[in-house]
């Protein structure tokens, strides 16, 4: 059986493994969003920290809480807030979207936390359950007697030791040569000490949380190790055909029939999935040879060489050219390791017989055809070990039929010194995992919250309003006292001097005895009343205010709730298929993480919401968090578009979203009274605009890794010479050596 070249080989493994190396590319592209910070009561820190504060375009940093606090008894004042923000020309680590969760609004911890349950359940364990079938392949393989397959195996032992587990500081290799703690159980892991647990990985959460890429890096790394049989599968479906199945059951044909149907068919249907595509480039063999011949890797030469020269005294226009001309040789270089191997893989079937062709004309069976009569697969699906059907969904079509075409042998050819470790967990903020610190919010949990929002309580209380009654009756009667006082005081003043009168009738007295009894009467009761009641007004007042102080202290007080550091929203996507098109993807989950602030250790609040930014500035009715989401799939947030409006709702020309609560993208006022005490604060909205251009076709799983390799010692660039040459040897050479 043919075999591809070692170099050949070398490269795929070393690209496969370059997946993961955090080697960025920056072209012509704008500022967008990376970073934001918020800052509160000043930003004096902000500029050391590398953070440009949002202002009003005139150079003066715009308050974000302005107003929006009280200065009643018993409140705690105003706190200015302001955004602090970076930059970056890197579309993956742009900011795509910032939304908004108030305290009381509609998010679950709870029900995340059953999701993820659900997750791991439903998704995880099963998945887990078929993975372990490679990974016994590759124990089996490593420690078997059979040299070739025990070489191939040791070797991939090599490159999965270039991924490490954090959790337990071991590499992969290693560790998946042991028991698994899921294989173990709980019972028997527990038992071990904590260092021996070391030696155990926990892959239920290797492959719930580790990078994607890492995840198929694996699965695909320990295909290549499994197959503990001498040959291949290639070999093995050449020398069966349908009939020869039906046959080896030693069953009736109908009999037969359904035991194939239920031993391959669901393997059949994914093969079957694939099959369009594999078909699709083995049909551009013509294409992909033009390509090869024409290819000049002088170019990318020149293009690494250039970049590399590239020091603090180049100027602005030829780093970006240099760069750009970088990214387009690592294009070209990608692009022709996927043409050398559609030549490669046509040329490695095209050798081998089938039935009454080749199976090169076997792959090139239309897929209608193959539909009609899905039994055609069933020789394929047999052939594959059980560790290679349960990686399916890890691997194409071609890249198994080049694991078959691969001689344990040359595996050994491919270098791995140039390749640093790398965590499997690269890249993924495993924060999002933790029990607690995350929180589920969607249409249905923000609109059953809020129903069950109650009015807001008035900030007296009963005993309160029922002393300010009593100290008014107080108070009335005090007057009412004083009143009396005054007319007897003044009544028995004019005793005296009205006493007699003189008349016609001589002299007699003109104002009556009962007169200035009533006088004395009114004069001592009213004294008398007039103190009680001053006294008790005086008594009644203090108690009346120091309960209402107690009452607006206790209003203005707010119990706040921990803000999640992560919020997950359940909602319908935007994004892109690989033609660029935007496409809409249903039920997805958007991960955003909380804005943090400059809070610290100490400060009121601290231990019960850390450093999440409130951008109430932990002085109103609520906090107001601030999340922020990276997706690669939406448009990233233009630097340059950030805008604050205040004292207007009235939407800029040309914007049309800003910073929104999470269910709406309408640009949301933080000064909002649901939210703040202030009822008549000036409003304050944040808008910005996004770049709507589509993503780089240049955006590649491989791109980051294809440079790193390129600058790290010119790995890939220095075996594209062989590959060339053995590349452009025509298909009536008949000897396939690439």
């Amino acid at each position: 059986m043919k075999h591809f070249s070692r170099t050949f080989i070398a490269v795929i493994l070393a690209v496969l493994m370059a997946t993961l190396l955090p080697v960025q590319v920056f072209a012509e592209t704008p500022d967008y969003i990376s970073e934001i910070k918020i800052f509160m009561g000043d930003y004096k820190n902000a500029s050391s920290e590398g953070y440009k504060i949002l202002g009003d375009g005139s150079g003066n940093p715009v308050d974000l809480n302005q107003g929006s606090g009280s200065t009643d008894t018993g409140a705690k004042g105003n706190k200015k807030v302001y955004l602090g923000y970076k930059t970056t020309k890197d579309r993956k680590e742009a900011i795509s979207d910032l939304a908004l969760m108030n305290m009381k609004g509609g998010y679950d911890v709870a029900e995340y936390e059953a999701l993820m349950e659900k997750q791991m359940k439903e998704q995880i364990i099963p998945f887990v359950n078929d993975f372990l079938v490679s990974i016994n392949e590759y124990r089996d393989n490593y420690n078997s007697k059979n040299k070739k397959n025990n070489q191939r195996a040791k070797y991939i032992h090599d490159m999965l030791n270039k991924l490490i587990d954090d959790d337990t500081g071991k590499p992969i290799g290693d560790l998946l040569l042991n028991q698994t703690k899921y294989e173990m159980g709980d019972e028997a892991y527990n038992k071990l000490s904590e260092e021996e647990k070391k030696n155990h990985a926990d892959i239920l959460t290797i492959i719930a949380q580790a990078n994607g890429k890492a995840t198929l890096l694996l699965e695909n790394m320990l295909i290549r190790a499994g197959d503990t049989n001498t040959d291949s599968w290639i070999d093995r479906l050449s020398e069966t055909t349908y009939e020869d199945l039906l046959d080896a059951t030693g069953m009736a044909p109908t009999d037969a029939r359904k035991k194939l149907s239920k031993n391959y068919d669901d393997d059949a249907q994914k093969l079957l999935r694939m099959w369009s595509a594999f078909r699709e480039e083995l049909l551009t063999y013509d294409d992909a040879q033009a390509y090869v011949d024409e290819y000049d890797e002088s170019d990318a030469t020149d293009a690494y060489d250039e970049a590399e020269a590239l020091d603090e005294d180049s100027s602005h226009d030829e780093a970006d050219e240099a760069l750009e001309n970088a990214a387009e040789a690592v294009n070209g270089e990608l692009k022709l390791v996927d043409k050398a191997s559609i030549i490669a893989v046509h040329d490695y079937l095209e050798g081998i017989e089938y039935g009454d062709g080749t199976m090169l004309d076997f792959f090139l069976t239309p897929e209608d055809e193959i539909t009609d009569d899905i039994e055609m697969l069933y020789p394929v699906a047999a052939a594959l070990t059980d560790g290679q059907k349960a990686g399916l969904e890890f691997v194409t079509l071609k890249e198994l039929v080049m694991i078959a075409g691969t001689a344990p042998g040359d595996y050994k050819a491919a270098d791995l010194e140039e390749l640093k470790p790398a965590s499997i967990y690269e890249g993924v903020d495993r924060a999002i995992y933790e029990k607690g610190g995350v929180a589920l919010t969607s249409d249905a949990i923000r609109n059953k919250k809020s129903a069950l929002i109650e009015p807001e309580n008035d900030s007296l209380s009963a005993l309160s309003i029922a002393f300010i009654v009593i100290s008014s009756a107080a108070a009335l009667g005090f007057v009412a006292s004083t009143i009396a006082f005054a007319v007897g005081r003044i009544q028995l003043h004019r005793w005296p001097m009205l006493t007699i009168e003189y008349s016609a009738y001589g002299w007699h007295p003109n104002l009556s005895p009962q007169y200035y009894n009533n006088a004395v009467r009114n004069s001592t009761w009213g004294g008398r009343c007039m103190v009680g009641f001053g006294v008790a007004a005086v008594i009644l007042t203090i108690v009346t205010l120091y309960l209402s102080y107690n009452d607006m202290k206790a209003h203005y007080k707010v119990d706040f709730t921990p803000i999640p550091h992560y919020m997950v929203d359940e909602k319908d996507i935007t994004g892109y298929n690989s033609k660029g098109e935007k496409i809409v993807l249903k039920n997805q989950s958007a991960y955003y993480k909380a804005v943090q602030c400059n809070r610290k250790k100490g400060d009121e609040y601290f231990n019960t919401v850390d450093t999440c930014a409130d951008l109430n500035g932990d002085v109103n009715k609520q906090w107001l968090a601030l999340y922020a989401a990276k997706n690669e799939a939406w448009e990233p947030i233009l630097a340059s578009s950030l805008r604050a409006v205040v004292g207007s709702s009235a939407l800029p020309a040309g914007y049309k979203t800003g910073i929104h609560m999470f269910g709406s993208d309408a640009a949301f006022n933080l000064n909002s009274s649901l939210y703040c005490w202030n009822k008549s604060a000036k409003s304050v909205i944040v808008y910005y605009k996004t770049d709507d251009s589509a993503p780089s076709s240049s955006a590649s799983n491989f791109s980051g890794g294809m440079i790193a390799l390129a600058a790290g010692g010119g790995l890939i660039v220095g075996v594209f010479g062989t590959i060339l040459a053995t590349s452009k040897k025509r298909k009536d050479n008949k000897t396939v050596t690439v």
